[in-house]
This record gives C-alpha cells, structure tokens and sequence, in this order.
C-alpha cells in the first residue's frame, strides 16, 4: 500500500480484515515475482515490488504480537537479498498463520533463537504433540518509553512467567508512544490489556497517511496536548474512550499510593510501582481477563449438569430420561444432545438461583452485564424486548401519565400504554415515501411537543419519552443531544430507548455515544463541568431560566439543560439474541436511573408480572455467554460486521449488471440533509473518510447504522415480500423486513465474507435472469416490466400521519396537544355491542368521512410491510388513512379482516362515554394546527 494512496473509511472498519488482505497481496505479489523470476532478468521488478510492500507492511505489523520483529525481519532479509523461493515460503507460513490463527496454538514456536529462525520460517507456529489443551489466546499492549531495543527482552522476561495452571496465555505487543498506543487498540482486536509506564512521548514513529486519519479521527475525543510527556493515567482514559472494555495498569515511580487515590484512577484496574513486581503484574492480568471469561450462572449450570440429580418435580425432560429411554422420541435426543436436557430444571434451589429474585449467580451475572453495558443495573428477560418494554413502562408510568412515543414504534410500546393506562402522545417521524418507510423523530419535534404541554399546564404529567434506536430500517438518534435538550425543558423527563437492534453499538467506538448508556455516561460529565454550568448560566441570561413556550427562538436554539435541577433516568432495553450470540428471546434492561430507589419496588413488581416463573435455563446461560463474548471480542466482531456491511454496500453499488436492477440505500438516501448538517454524504461517497465519519457520528441529527443494509428490489420488478420469498424459496437466503419495494438486509457478528460472496452470487444470477427475459420477450415484455416497476418505484401512496383521538378518548377536545385515553377505547372493543364492522370498500366509508358520523378504530391495525399501527384504538380515522389501506397491496394485515371490514367503535357507545362525564362533555374542539405534532 502506498503512502500516497489513503484509502475510504469503507476499507478500514476492521484492522484485522485490512491486514489479512495486505498479507494475501503480499503473497500474491510474492508468487508473481518467483514466476517471472524463471526469465531471465524479468524478475526485477517484481521484487522490487514486494521489497516495497513490505517496508509498508512493516509499520502496521508493529501494532500486533504475530509474527513480531524476528520473523518479519528475516521476511524482509530474505526478500531484499533476492532469496524468492524462500520469500515465497514464509509468507506463505505467516499470512497461512494469521488468516488461520495457528500462531494461538504454540506461541512459544514463534520466538527462537537467532541461529534457529532459517528453520522457524519455513513451518507454521503449531506445536504437534506438544500442543498443550486449549487456553485462550490474547495479547496485552505495553507502553513505554524504554529503547525499541530493550523490549524483545521484556519480552522474553514476561514469557518466562508463565505456569502450566495459568487458564490463559498472551504475548505482549510493544509501542513507545501515546499515538501508537492508541493506534494499536483501534487496529488489534486481540489486546485485552494495557500496561502503561509513565511519560511515554506523544508522537508516534510511523508517518503512514492513513495512520495519521486514524489518530486524528480519534484523538479529537481525548483533548490531550500534544506537546508534552504523557502520564499514564491521561492515557489510560483516552484509550478507554476507545475501548472501554480493556483492563489498565500503570507503572509509575512517582507517589503511587496519591495516584491510585485520585479520581483519574477509576478507570485503571491496578497501579505499580514501576517494575517491583513482574509476577503481580502477569497474575493481575490474567486475573482481569479471568473476570471478564467468567460467566457465573453458565459456569455453575455446567457444574449443575454433572451432577447426579434426582428430580421430582415438574418437568419431565430434566436429566432426558423420558427422552432417551423413549421408544418414539429418541430422536429428540440424539438431535439435541444429552447436555441440553442434564442442564434442564424447574427448581432455583442447588445454585440455580431465581430469575425473578436472583440472589445468587444470576444476580452476579447482571452486575457483570451491568459492567460491561456502562449501567447501574442489568435485568436478565427471557421473553424477549417486548416483554422488556412493557416492564420499564408498567414499573414508570401510571393512569393518566403522559407518555411521549414514536408513532411507529414497536407494538410493545402501544400495548404498554394500553397495559398502564398512561395517555400516548404520538410524536411523528420524518417520512420516506418513496420507499414506503419512515424515519426517525425530529428533535424539534420533540421539543415542541414538550413546549405545547408547557403552555397547556401539563408538563408535570409529561413523565416519559419513548423512541426507538435504531430504527428497524437503522436511523439512529443522536441519544446526547436529544436527551439534553428534553431535560432543558423538563429536567425530570425519563427515558426509554428501545435498542432491540442496537445492542452490539456499545462495542463500536463510532456507535457507543449514540446508544443510552453511552449518551448518559457523557452528559454525566457534562453537567459535572464547571464549563457546562457557565454555558448553562450564559444561555439563562438570555431565554431565562423557566423556559417560556411562546419564545419561539427556543426551537431554533441548541438548548443546555440545568445541571443543577436534572435528573439521569435512562432505561435501555436491547434484544440480546438480535445481535449477540444468545438464544433467540433472551433480552436485557439497563438502567442507569439516578431515582431508581424510588421506583425499584415496583420495577420488581412488574418483573413479577411480566417474567416467566418458569423461565428457560439455556437463555439465562446464553445471555450470560453472550456478554463475556461482547467482553473480550465484542470490538472485533462488531467491527467486522461493518466492514461486511459496507463490503456489500460497495459490491452491488458498483457492480455492472447488479447495480441496473438493485442498490443499496444510503446515509444520503434515509436521511434528509437538513438532518446531516456536518455535510456528510454517506460513507462510500468519494472524499469520505475517518474524520468525515467521526464528525457526522458525533455532529448530525441522525446517522445510518451501517449493518442494516435497504436493498431496493423494486427497479428489478419485485415487491419486497416477494423478493423475500424467491431468495428463501430458491436461494436459501433469510432475511428479516420488505417494504414496498425494498428488502432489509443486516450484517452481524455470525456473518463472513462467505455469505457476502454468496449474496454477490444470488443477485448476479437474478439479474442474469431478468437480463434474458427481457432480451428473448420482446417488446412487450419490456413494457410489462417497466410498468410493473414504475408502479413499484414511483406509484406509491402518502404515508399517513397519526390524525386524533376522538373526543371522547381526551380529557379535554379544546386542548393544543393530542394525547388520549387510549386504554379505554382498547378495552371498550371487548363487548361485541359496543363495536361494529364497515368493509373498506363499502360506500358508507365515503359517507361517514364526508358527513359523519366519524369513523374511529377499536383496534391496532398493523400492515406488514411497513410494520407500525396506522390505526390505534380510539383514533378518528381519516381520508388519508382510508386512502393508504385501500391502496395496500400486502397481504399481512393485523387486525384487519377483509372478509369482515374495518372494526370500529359504534357511535352509540362513543356517545355513552361522553354522557357517563369520564371526558369533557361538549368539547368539540380538534388540536389546533400549530399546536399539532404530526
């Protein structure tokens, strides 16, 4: 790679899928020049060429363990003094090894003697019958400001404290400066932990183009000077603004016993003085990295699953006996293996512990998750988001609480209030017609919902805003700025951020600011700065304090919140198995809630509500799993899982034939630039890079999660559930939500390049197809295709907005915002007299939208695509709504039955609860226009 040539952000999400490929070029380049090198003189430039590579290959292999300066230097002996056939063979053994990661298995082949390394070259770093039984590999990073030359020493002086109880080995990886500390952590996922000495320089030593967009990306996080010695605590907080995750010591010989009681010592696990203690130091880190592997419930199931138990209790498949001696279910068994039904029971006593008072190793394991998410507290659920959700709503909010909440959230959400009895008042997304999708809320939006229940006295009975992050279809908030600028305004609005798709963020250093736990961690900061306050105080002089909703500048400003009067109350809820390696249904609650004491005996009630008592074992171990995996390579897979994104992204963006009849939507496509004020584009735009990505990341209103891939399928003449059909049908492709003319596709942590190669391959293949249908069918065939996709693409109906409650569901129809009893028009449906049917094509419709009476839903009406309510119980449903459904042309329609019509609450019964006075009788009032939030 040349220095010249600083390639897109798109090619280095991960340093580990960038190395792998510059260790391939090197050997295909290698192979090249042993061919050529068979004519005479013609193999000049050739090696040249891999002479080159390597001298810019070397400054990037400084950052990892394999195959350190021994191997490499012999690789670049060898290749320099002309040797090709040798040159060939230990590139070939090093980029085999690393691809492979065979290098884990026997680290003590790596690093021979001088007089030893012409044989080590030529074999693979893997032990045979010596290999000892597996323990996991990692690699910890040493700073520090001793000469390059001392460090192979250290080195050897770390290995020979080694011992064969150790449950892990690691290899260290030495850099001398702040810069190439962090560069290290960005591009090596295996470093697990940092030991720092102190005063390391600031400059790093290479002076690689692309390095420098690394550092400058990141380093404008940390606020360092970068003129001076660094101490180790400055380091250790900047790298754990990166990687949060990574254990930190520092090795000071200064007055360490004032160090490690200072407040800047949080965030490091141990601190030394100096060198004293070299086996301590191996012992602490294997210790830190022996509190991230250890899962406590899943640890002591295994244990459980050993032991001889005899059962009597209710459940028949504990131990497998019914199974395994059964004449016709034995194949259940053999299918599922005997351990699954060993680590079965019923009981919580034997250590098993209770998922609905967990006392015991469930508990330990939720302070574990707690750790690793950035809360204060961690609930395990095993019934899935939905169930999560309804939790936090049913512990928080209470009839006649006001609940702010995206239109087209998740149904959890909307039977969460109908579970309350709290009054829903929608706020609306953005829409993306032409797509058949909506977007994310706007934050003015939002604020200006606030500002009109301020204005109606009602802002007291604002108790919670609910939204979604990301979106299904991957817009993502910028949780911060949305946060402080409710709390400017309420000081004491809880949050609920539904991140069922967004779990994996906390362990993407682009991403973890966006999520909840994130957000929260720097507003904490925030409102701790004196600066904060100044700038708070400066913004009081000029809109006062008591924020006045008729000012209109209030809208227009980016509001600071009083760090004197808020107070944190977040909950995030994640679908753990969405994103992680964790049985399908397993979920999460974090909580960081500065007032959780007061609400936390009525959280545990709605955990007894809601929670299974019998809930399954084999999720509470798989979530347990699940966060020791995210521990210690969350930062890697999760990267890879981008890189894989924006790999498709590139491909059928670019390729010939693919790219006439699909592509995929980018930042540009789902985010209207009024949203993107940084000016970013999108991330495969030509000049995008690392600094363009963090700016937009940090900056703009709403950013597009990469993973969450819409393939518009609708310019090759399928609508998406069809599309959706043929790839399962004939390609065994699986994917998750369709639009109108458009598939969701997402890349996790499960993906390789495999599956995108396969994906590739489908999609030429159909394009293949539709090419020769329309060469061999004449111009007829033509015509009926491009019909079929301006019908498709262009053909599409409005989106319609949420329109009112009907009078009788609002305690007063006078009022300037729009939130509604929705609970009583939900239960009010439950008597068949009270409800009525009127087909959707019937003439009566027509009628009753143009002379009344109005036509209000008793149920949820939910299409399948798009996927959100475009009637909720109680709603007055309009001509826009009336229109969309009649030009649906799905074939999943929840709640509604075309054989029986549209369900409606009888006017009669819309009557009767007017009379029995339960809302303000006589008030006919709609919202007014400007006070409306759609």
């Amino acid at each position: 790679m040349s220095n010249a040539a600083v390639p897109q952000v798109d090619r280095f999400f991960t340093g580990t899928e960038a190395r792998y490929d510059r260790w391939r070029t090197l050997l295909q380049q290698a192979r090249e020049w042993e061919m050529s090198a068979k004519q005479a003189g013609a193999g000049d430039a050739n090696g040249a060429r891999v002479v080159k590579s390597l001298e810019d290959l070397r400054q990037w292999e400084d950052y990892y363990a394999y195959p350190g300066p021994a191997l490499l230097n012999l690789l670049i002996e060898r290749a320099t003094s002309g040797e090709v056939t040798g040159t060939v063979r230990l590139a070939r053994t090093i980029s085999t090894a690393i691809i492979t990661h065979s290098y884990r298995a026997n680290v003590g082949e790596w690093d021979k003697e001088e007089e030893g390394l012409t044989n080590l070259g030529d074999r693979l770093p893997v032990g045979g019958e010596q290999r000892a039984a597996h323990r996991p590999y990692f690699e910890v990073l040493f700073v520090s400001p001793a000469r390059p030359a001392l460090w192979r020493e250290l080195a050897q002086e770390l290995r020979k404290l080694r011992r064969p109880q150790d449950k892990f080995v690691y290899e260290p990886v030495f850099v001398g400066s702040f810069e190439d500390a962090i560069l290290a952590v960005i591009l090596n996922g295996s470093v697990e932990a940092v030991v720092i000495y102190d005063d390391v320089p600031m400059a790093s030593q290479h002076s690689n183009p692309l390095l420098r967009e690394f550092l400058t990306s990141y380093l404008s996080a940390t606020g360092i000077e970068a003129t001076s010695l660094i101490r180790g605590l400055t380091l250790a907080q900047a790298l754990k603004l990166i990687r949060p995750e990574l254990d930190m010591y520092v090795l000071s010989d200064r007055e360490v016993e004032k160090t490690a009681g200072s407040a800047d010592a949080a965030c490091v696990r141990r601190i030394f003085y100096q060198v004293e203690e070299p086996l301590e130091i191996h012992l602490s880190i294997l210790d830190g990295i022996a509190d991230r592997y250890s899962t406590p419930y899943f640890d002591n199931l295994q244990v459980y699953a050993q032991r001889p138990i005899g059962t009597f209790h209710a459940l028949p498949v504990a131990r497998g006996k019914s199974i395994f001696k059964s004449n016709w279910i034995r194949d259940m068994g053999e299918f599922y293996g005997m351990n699954l039904f060993l680590a079965e029971s019923s009981a919580t006593t034997g250590g098993l512990d209770s998922l609905l008072e967990p006392t015991g190793n469930i508990k330990v394991a939720q302070d574990y998750a707690a750790r690793a998410f950035g809360a204060d507290h961690v609930f395990f659920v095993t019934n899935g988001t939905s169930t999560s959700n309804k939790m936090v709503e049913q512990a928080l909010l209470a009839p006649g609480d006001i609940v702010l909440v995206d239109r087209n959230c998740h149904k959890s959400h909307h039977y969460g209030a109908v579970l309350t009895g709290a009054l829903p008042l929608y706020v609306e997304a953005y829409p993306l017609t032409q797509y058949s999708m909506y977007g994310a809320v706007p934050l003015r939006t939002i604020k200006k919902a606030l500002l009109d229940l301020k204005a109606e006295g009602k802002l007291d009975r604002a108790r919670m805003l609910v939204l979604t992050n990301c979106t299904f279809d991957g817009h993502i908030y910028n949780v911060e700025r949305v946060m402080e600028e409710c709390l400017a305004i309420k000081p004491d609005l809880i949050f609920l951020w539904d991140e069922a798709w967004f779990g994996f963020a906390r362990w993407s250093p682009f991403y973890r600011r966006r999520t909840a736990m994130g957000a929260a961690a720097i507003l904490e900061k925030k409102f701790a700065d004196p600066a904060y306050r100044a700038a708070y105080q400066e913004q009081a002089r000029k809109l006062g304090e008591d924020l006045d909703p008729a000012n209109k500048k209030i809208l227009e400003t980016r509001l600071l919140a009083n760090p004197d009067k808020v107070h944190m109350r977040v909950y995030q809820t994640n679908s753990t198995h969405k994103s992680m390696s964790c049985l399908r249904q397993g979920s999460m609650v974090l909580v960081k809630d500065q007032d959780y004491h007061t609400v936390e005996e009525q959280f545990h009630e709605a955990v007894f509500t809601h929670a299974s008592t019998s809930p399954n074992l084999q999720i509470i171990a798989s979530i347990d799993v699940a966060r020791r995996q995210m521990e210690l390579e969350g930062y890697e897979l999760v990267n890879r899982s981008m890189q894989l994104a924006l790999d498709v992204r590139h491909e059928v963006n670019t390729h010939p034939l693919v790219s006439k009849y699909f592509r995929v939507l980018g930042a540009d496509d789902l985010i209207p630039a009024e949203f993107r004020n940084s000016g970013f584009v999108d991330y495969l735009s030509p000049g995008a890079n690392w600094t363009t990505a963090v700016k937009a990341l940090r900056e703009d209103e709403f950013a597009l999660d990469v993973t969450r891939l819409t393939l518009v399928c609708g310019s090759a003449g399928f609508d998406g559930t069809q599309f959706k059909n043929l790839l399962a049908a004939e390609y065994d492709i699986q994917l998750n939500k369709t639009s109108r003319n458009s598939v969701l596709l997402q890349t996790n942590i499960n993906n390789t390049r495999s599956d995108i190669a396969q994906l590739m391959k489908v999609l030429v293949t159909i394009s293949q197809k539709i090419e020769k249908r329309l060469a061999q069918g004449g111009s007829g065939e033509r015509e009926a295709f491009a019909a079929r996709v301006r019908s498709l693409m262009h053909d599409v109906p409005n989106l319609p907005n949420f329109s009112c409650f009907h009078d009788s569901f609002r305690e007063n129809a006078k009022s300037g915002t729009s939130e509604g009893d929705m609970r009583t028009a939900f239960f009010g449906a439950y008597r068949e007299e009270q409800c009525e049917h009127v087909k959707l094509a019937s003439p009566e419709i027509d009628k009753r939208l143009k002379s009344g009476p109005e036509l209000v839903s008793a149920n949820f009406v939910i299409p399948y695509p798009p996927g959100f309510p475009i009637m909720v119980p109680g709603q007055v449903i309009n001509a826009e709504t009336i229109e969309f459904m009649r030009k649906l042309d799905v074939k999943e329609i929840h709640g509604y039955e075309a054989g029986l019509g549209l369900k409606l609450l009888k006017p009669s019964f819309l009557s009767s609860i007017k009379s029995k006075g339960a809302k303000n009788k006589g008030a006919e009032q709609k919202p007014k226009p400007e006070l409306a939030h759609a």
